[in-house]
């Protein structure tokens, strides 16, 4: 659901309304109508001196990187379809080529097609209707590029997109840095493409958030070869993205650094009657299928889990069979949010010390729901924490004292630290060390403590 009033969310409601009940969509409503007393998401397209001058700087790029765009088409509205295809065209950056994988049953696709004359345009007509994975695995089949990118056939891209995406891989070149897959921020536009919302603005890679959610999505580019080894796998249809994209983060796995974000909007997911993003329960068995893809990754890794669904469609968890530390010996600490007041008040943190979703109500799940979600932090509010064993003296080194837990509880006493501590500053160092001895920090929501201490009172309580 969004702040935005229409048929689309009435729909969104009805179907959280029935999956979750009356009070957690109470909690739901209230949240999306404080959501539109925020200012209106306006996307601001590059200005012409801004695209001119990315043209001219195309022409003088030392290595221009060929970038294949493979499109499935199927019955593709032919107003969409151009769209679409001059959405390619309109790019500042121009070694690239438009593979159209069409199944369409009659010609109207490549007659519509045929109206654009481009020789970078590559129409394949298609046998049959082998489904979207095997649709686009023809068109990556046949492409010739250094990488190659995902676009569906009734999206649009921006005329700055490949330019952006060239340009990181260059930079992260010069720098002798590989780029194996790169990803932007995306929104929505609507079936005229013309009035864009709901911006969906990224973190830079996060696993466990990945884990949670396709947050990655569009637009997806990656490296050719690497793209033509995985493919997509028809056995999660509608998922196909989000099997590809966990498939090769498991393949870069110690390689994290060459996923690659680019924080801008490069990308229009257009929403109508058909779209998921418009109405989710049109494709049910497509949040399925993810649920699926996880919990293959789950098993490829050999962790003990179970991927189950959550409130919201599309939304997923692992649930560890047992001790998560044994399930997840990547995982050194385990933290969740500090409640006070009803309000977030401390758990994830990023480098700087700021608190991820402060001030946030507990019961509210935030910014496209990532406030309820599993996700990796930078460090965890020590005073909600748990360590795994092998890292204890890794804690007592960094804290100066040794592990102990809170009396009934798992998580760390905290009672333990001397009058006066500086709990975000030692949370910080904490996480680094961490960090550094290579371990992943994991924050779980679910871990809720009530936190009182306007007495200097210490009070846990699991939510």
């Amino acid at each position: 659901m969004a702040g935005k009033v229409s048929g689309s969310n009435f729909r969104k409601t009805i179907y959280f309304f029935k999956r979750n009940g009356i009070k957690n969509t109470c909690y739901a409503i209230w949240e999306r109508l404080a959501v539109r007393r925020q200012p209106l998401y306006r996307f601001a397209p590059p200005a012409e001196s801004e695209l001119k001058a990315q043209r001219a700087a195309y022409g003088t790029m030392e290595h221009a990187y060929k970038i294949s765009i493979v499109v499935p088409c199927y019955r593709t509205s032919p107003r969409h379809l151009l769209d679409m295809i001059n959405s390619v065209r309109d790019q500042t950056y121009g070694n690239w080529e438009l593979i159209l994988a069409d199944a369409t049953e009659d010609d109207s696709v490549e007659r519509t097609a045929g109206v654009v004359a481009d020789p970078r345009i590559r129409y394949l007509r298609l046998a049959k209707n082998a489904g979207i994975a095997e649709n686009t695995n023809c068109g990556i089949l046949k492409a010739s590029g250094d990488y190659i990118g995902l676009l569906d056939h009734d999206d649009l891209l921006t005329p700055d997109a490949l330019f952006w995406m060239a340009s990181a891989v260059s930079g992260r070149e010069k720098d002798g840095k590989a780029a194996m897959l790169l990803y932007s921020d995306e929104d929505k536009c609507d079936g005229d493409g013309k009035a864009y919302y709901e911006p969906n603005c990224k973190e830079d890679f996060n696993l466990d958030l990945l884990l949670s959610n396709n947050y990655i999505c569009h637009f997806l580019m990656m490296e050719g070869n690497l793209m033509r080894e995985l493919l997509l796998r028809g056995e999660y249809n509608g998922a196909q993205d989000y099997d590809l994209v966990l498939r090769a983060v498991q393949r870069l796995a110690g390689r994290e650094d060459t996923i690659v974000h680019i924080p801008r909007v490069l990308y229009h997911w257009r929403c109508h009657e058909a779209s998921t993003a418009a109405n989710p329960a049109s494709k049910l068995y497509a949040y399925e299928a993810g649920r699926r893809a996880l919990q293959d990754y789950a098993d490829r890794n050999g962790w003990q889990a179970k991927a189950e669904n959550t409130a919201h469609l599309g939304f997923y968890r692992l649930e560890y069979a047992g001790e998560l530390f044994a399930a997840r010996p990547d995982v050194g600490a385990v933290g969740g949010p500090l409640i006070r007041k009803n309000r977030i008040w401390g758990g994830r943190m990023a480098q700087d010390g700021t608190v991820f979703y402060q001030g946030l109500h507990r019961r509210f799940s935030g910014y496209l729901n990532r406030a309820s979600l599993g996700q990796d932090a930078a460090a965890l509010d020590i005073r909600n924490i748990r360590v795994r064993k092998e890292a204890w003296e890794i804690f007592r080194d960094t804290t100066g004292i040794p592990w102990r837990t809170a009396p009934g509880q798992e998580i760390f006493d905290v009672s333990a630290l001397p009058e006066g501590t500086d709990f975000q500053a030692v949370s910080l160092a904490l996480g680094l060390a961490l960090q550094k001895n290579g371990y992943r920090l994991l924050y779980l929501p679910e871990q809720g403590r009530l936190w009182k201490d306007e007495e200097n009172n210490h009070c846990y309580s699991k939510l």
